[in-house]
């Protein structure tokens, strides 16, 4: 039977929180459930690998190398997410690194028994297809944001974004929930490095965030989105 440890607590819009508690558990069981170290490449860019992974308890980071030798972080999954479902639906090579940020537990699944099942369970495969849209329109925002915005608002969105679906509440504030470097911050808003430093330092200085090595904790959540210009409830 499927790890029913895991059957629920996934965050919302994840691809396993979207499925049916029954559907999510035979696919669960295709599958060989396994723990990785912080560290651990999932998926390496430009490999053939079909496998798909379902993240039960994992936060894991998504990136990049451009030709010119530069990695940028595209993306940060969780628990209840899915990573490397193209590979198997577009028959292409890995686009993307995918790394766990700590000790993680995974279900790997071999892509052909993948898509057997989506065309099996049309629930499952519509999920897919909802999530890939979503994931599609979160990056038509960053796009428009990065051209509509100056960095440190599209710094402050991207905070309170990442805070609202990993956020932990601590003494300080809201943690943001995933430990990231202003390089890769900058990569998530298309800014240079010293260019998120000096809009983090900004934020520092108005009291609105704090930093501690990689972790940020949000202090004033309700200011934060005020001063992103967004609604602050």
């Amino acid at each position: 039977m499927a790890e029913t440890e895991f059957s629920g607590g996934f965050a919302a819009g994840t691809f396993l929180r979207r499925l049916q508690a029954p559907v999510r558990d035979k696919l669960l069981d295709l599958g060989v459930t396994v723990r990785f170290r912080a560290g651990h490449t999932l998926i390496r860019q430009g490999d053939d690998d079909r496998s798909v992974f379902l993240l039960l308890r994992s936060v894991t980071k998504v990136t990049a190398r451009a030709e010119n030798g530069v990695e940028t972080l595209l993306a940060v999954r969780v628990s209840g997410d899915i990573v490397g479902e193209m590979a198997p639906l577009g028959e292409t090579e890995r686009l993307a690194n995918v790394i766990t940020c700590g000790e993680s537990t995974v279900n790997v699944i071999k892509g052909p028994v993948f898509l057997d099942f989506l065309g099996r369970h049309a629930g499952a495969a519509v999920a897919l297809a909802q999530l890939i849209g979503d994931r599609l329109r979160w990056a038509d925002q960053r796009r428009l944001e990065f051209a509509g915005y100056s960095a440190v608002i599209c710094l402050a969105r991207l905070l309170l974004t990442l805070a609202r679906h990993h956020g932990v509440r601590t003494r300080e504030g809201l943690d943001v929930g995933v430990a990231l470097t202003q390089a890769e911050l900058g990569g998530l808003i298309g800014a240079k490095e010293a260019t998120v430093q000096k809009a983090m330092r900004g934020l520092r200085n108005d009291g609105l965030v704090r930093s501690f090595q990689q972790r940020i904790v949000i202090t004033d959540v309700k200011a934060l989105a005020r001063f992103a210009e967004l609604d602050p409830d």
